[in-house]
């Protein structure tokens, strides 16, 4: 059954690309508001994974980082009203937002935006560095000493700490969405657990709302492909958490290098994007292509 796009008023897609599982990657050359309004039918998306501009002043090849204040919050808001129209009543919409050291507001005023239009069922840490002193951590036999993993910017400052995390808001509809947790679930560590209740069937428990997902380090400014990009994983586990389905489609408006597209590939699932850089959406299609 062929997923509900809608026919374009202005233009085709840029690429179609087509995977061995039946599903297809369909990227648009164009912005997400327009593109979302001609291109998508009402309540024709499952799940909504993006990472949108922060309005930090990053440098990306089209989009103008660094708009007022309020005028940021207004086109977000815009946002949201179209990803609501195009969302499935039990969809689901992960929103990656983070901040800066100076405006740590950044994130909770895109998810205050949010608040008009969806409820927000979780809110989800990427921890993309940590720290664990073994003193901390009990008798866990696998833990036999200090651990520091990931990876993360230092801070020089003496106000503000390293920011090792952001944020993902998952914001539905009604707050009620039916979600596949030990699709993303984790061992138990004390396998006692396991048949000890009814609920504990096999060796895999809610994950929680923490997630640790490093991200790839870069040796200099020249291998950054994207000023601003998240690991391939998130967007799996977050469409995994939402629960695979025959037929479903995902969409990312802010494309970029494609980290939702390349995991949507990974899974078998369709995926629509759209993105306003031509040269992002070519190494999108060359990642997918290999």
């Amino acid at each position: 059954m062929p997923h509900r796009l809608d026919k374009p008023k202005r233009d085709s897609p840029y690429k179609i690309i087509r995977g061995k599982r039946g599903n297809t990657i369909t990227l648009f050359l164009k912005d997400c508001l327009s593109g979302m309004r001609e291109n998508l039918a009402e309540r024709s998306v499952d799940v909504v994974v993006t990472s949108p501009p922060y309005n930090i002043g990053i440098q990306y090849t089209k989009h103008k980082d660094n708009l007022p204040h309020e005028k940021y919050l207004a086109w977000m808001g815009e946002v949201g009203r179209d990803v609501k129209r195009i969302l499935k009543d039990d969809g689901s919409f992960f929103l990656n937002v983070g901040s800066t050291p100076r405006d740590q507001w950044i994130a909770w005023g895109v998810a205050q935006v949010m608040k008009n239009e969806f409820a927000l069922q979780n809110v989800i840490h990427w921890i993309k560095s940590i720290a664990i002193e073994k003193r901390d951590v009990g008798r866990y036999p696998n833990i036999v000493g200090d651990i520091a993993v990931g990876h993360f910017k230092p801070i020089v400052s003496k106000r503000f700490l390293n920011d090792c995390h952001e944020y993902i808001f998952h914001f539905t509809k009604t707050g009620n969405a039916q979600l596949d947790k030990l699709a993303v679930g984790v061992p138990y560590q004390d396998k006692t657990n396991i048949g000890r209740w009814k609920s504990a069937r096999r060796d895999r428990r809610d994950r929680g709302n923490t997630w640790f997902i490093p991200y790839e380090t870069i040796q200099s400014k020249n291998d950054r492909r994207h000023p601003a990009t998240f690991p391939i994983k998130l967007p799996e586990m977050c469409i995994r958490l939402h629960g695979l389905k025959r037929n479903m489609l995902v969409l990312d408006p802010f494309v970029g290098i494609g980290s939702t597209a390349i995991a949507s590939w990974n899974l078998g699932v369709s995926f629509v994007g759209f993105e306003i850089s031509r040269t992002y959406l070519d190494e999108v299609a060359t990642n997918l292509r290999r």
